[in-house]
């Protein structure tokens, strides 16, 4: 693969610094989405307000009315029913800071962006480049509020499924922006490496893995098998070995019937180490065939994958009726340093323009 932006334009320190800061924003706008999840705040806010909903209740009668109409939902009577105003407002802050945040994400690329294209600061290969990230970030915003409405009508919880949508969309916007930052910054090398086809492979099976990291969030499947290397003693759950559990009505009705918790939290162990083994294996092959700056995403890579196997680990043993906030947000935000650490390997791998 070769770059495809046009070398003979320089974009200047700002625009790197921008894009820079905005991948950065990206990678917190995940992270903050993660916290929201694990404390049980996606719910506590049951309206999407994009203008008014920059400000935060003010008063006394504003928090009231706010937590009469979180009362309303199904979280609030099936599980959170014993809330005070001020338990209230510790899930609001989350689910307030998220959105804010997208909103500030928003602005943060929007305004520069006009600005620097009326000064014809950018070419069109960045407008398309960006366009396509603000294009996708569009869209991950409307399915996180799709996922919301999933939990305010029956169920407690937001759908799992509709949360990994989510998920992989909020994931597809880092990806488009590690290409962008990688075109800008001109990553390539002069010969091509005939060897970098592993590197997508692991890339591929990295996107695999968070899908199930995903459905592992929404099902709350870490709660069930809190114990390694086995699942409650055993090594693969014996739910699994009745042929009669395999229907699609237990992946559909995942909380009423281990089958579906059991299938990914497995799944999700199994990818784990078949990326652990197949990643060792792309650094003793590439380690010597490469320049010292891809040579250096590659050993970060690597030391990210294994601190990430070392913290999933650590997040089950320290289950106790619910994910471990530090060490839970601490496995996301490492799995997505890792995603991205594989995306600007690939990249450095490429062949440049003469």
């Amino acid at each position: 693969m070769e770059i495809k932006s046009n070398k003979k334009y320089k974009y200047t320190k700002t625009i790197r610094n921008w894009l820079l800061l905005g991948l950065i924003m990206l990678i917190g706008q995940v992270i903050i989405g993660g916290i929201t999840r694990l404390t049980g705040s996606g719910l506590s806010i049951t309206r999407w307000d994009i203008i008014t909903g920059v400000i935060p209740p003010l008063n006394a009668e504003e928090w009231l009315h706010e937590f009469n109409l979180y009362k309303a939902t199904p979280q609030f009577h099936k599980i959170n029913s014993t809330f005070t105003i001020q338990d209230f407002k510790f899930i609001y802050f989350w689910e307030y800071f998220h959105r804010l945040w997208v909103r500030a994400l928003g602005f943060i690329f929007l305004i520069p962006f006009l600005i620097f294209v009326v000064r014809k600061k950018i070419n069109g290969y960045l407008i398309k480049r960006l366009g396509l990230v603000v294009f996708l970030t569009i869209l991950t915003a409307s399915a996180g509020w799709i996922m919301v409405k999933s939990g305010l009508v029956n169920r407690p919880w937001v759908n799992a499924y509709k949360l990994t949508i989510h998920f992989m969309l909020a994931l597809l916007v880092i990806t488009a922006m590690v290409k962008t930052i990688a075109d800008v910054y001109n990553y390539g090398t002069r010969k091509a490496i005939k060897s970098k086809k592993i590197v997508s492979l692991v890339i591929a099976i990295t996107f695999i893995q968070m899908i199930f990291a995903g459905l592992m969030s929404g099902m709350r499947a870490g709660l069930y098998y809190p114990s390694w290397p086995n699942m409650n003693g055993e090594f693969l759950p014996a739910v699994l070995l009745n042929s009669e559990n395999w229907v699609w009505d237990n992946m559909i009705n995942y909380d009423s019937y281990l089958f579906a918790p059991a299938f990914i939290q497995f799944t999700h162990r199994m990818l784990a180490y078949l990326l652990l083994v197949i990643t060792v294996y792309m650094f003793l092959r590439l380690r010597n065939k490469i320049s010292l700056f891809s040579k250096n995403w590659l050993n970060t890579a690597l030391f990210l994958l294994i601190l990430q196997v070392v913290l999933g680990i650590l997040t089950v043993l320290n289950v106790e009726g619910k994910i471990p906030l530090f060490l839970g947000t601490s496995h996301q935000l490492v799995g997505v340093l890792f995603l991205m650490s594989l995306l600007f390997l690939n990249y450095s791998l490429r062949k440049q323009k003469a």
